[in-house]
């Protein structure tokens, strides 16, 4: 059997979509609150910056992958307005429910689907934007999942990768620290799951860095590819432009 990662373990790969979809099954109800407590609210910068940098307009199609509770597919919604598409994806269902209620919740009902982003149920050449935040590291075949975002995508279409990433060198004792220290115990305080915020911790590491993610997009066919370091390249924003 072909083996892959799981944090720092070793698995095969046709484990690996059980168990992440085990780690979010069991923080789909705390997630919001924990991405504001472990980011101190800075994931709402970083995901701003991320929707500002789409170039979204009225009318465009958007199709949000690995969408969890809804916070870009949200956004995007507001600059899209009434003539454009917001598809909300994630192969996750606890996630997918979470967002979709949400939304719901502040009267938006917008397309929701469940799916694999390896094999997107979707025409080619069908979005105007492509969006994935901070789930492109927990897909097992990212240049298959890559592939077909770049496949879905209109010609001058973009995709916008926001990801974990390699943080600079004179920050990394300190990062890794509060990584491997104060993240699971956070994790167990506030969602229960320690165990689950030190797969995040330990995914980050085997995540590729932003020079690797941004070769890997140019051979899924991105004709250009920019790198926007945030927060000292504690997150990168991959914006990728199809030919």
């Amino acid at each position: 059997m072909t083996q892959t990662h799981f944090g720092f373990q070793t698995v095969d790969e046709k484990e690996k979509q059980g168990r992440v979809r085990g780690v979010f099954d069991s923080v789909a109800s705390n997630y919001d609150l924990m991405n504001d407590v472990m980011s101190m609210g800075l994931h709402r910068v970083w995901k701003a910056y991320t929707i500002a940098a789409s170039r979204v307009r009225e009318g465009d199609a958007v199709l949000d992958i690995a969408g969890g509770t809804g916070d870009l597919a949200r956004a995007f919604a507001r600059k899209v307005g009434a003539s454009g598409t917001v598809v909300h994806t994630d192969i996750n269902e606890a996630m997918l429910r979470t967002g979709r209620d949400r939304l719901l919740d502040e009267g938006l009902a917008l397309p929701t689907t469940l799916c694999d982003a390896e094999a997107l149920p979707f025409a080619s050449n069908s979005f105007d934007v492509v969006s994935v935040a901070f789930g492109l590291r927990n897909m097992t075949h990212k240049d298959k999942a890559l592939a077909e975002m770049q496949r879905v995508l209109k010609p001058a279409g973009r995709l916008l990768v926001l990801e974990f990433s390699k943080v600079a060198k004179p920050l990394e004792k300190a990062y890794d620290w509060y990584s491997f220290n104060i993240l699971p115990r956070l994790g167990q305080l506030i969602a229960r799951d320690g165990e689950s915020y030190r797969y995040l911790a330990e995914s980050i590491r085997m995540h590729p860095g932003q020079a690797e993610l941004k070769a890997m997009m140019k051979a899924a066919g991105f004709a250009h590819v920019d790198v926007h370091n945030l927060s000292a390249g504690v997150v990168a924003l991959h914006w990728g432009l199809k030919a």
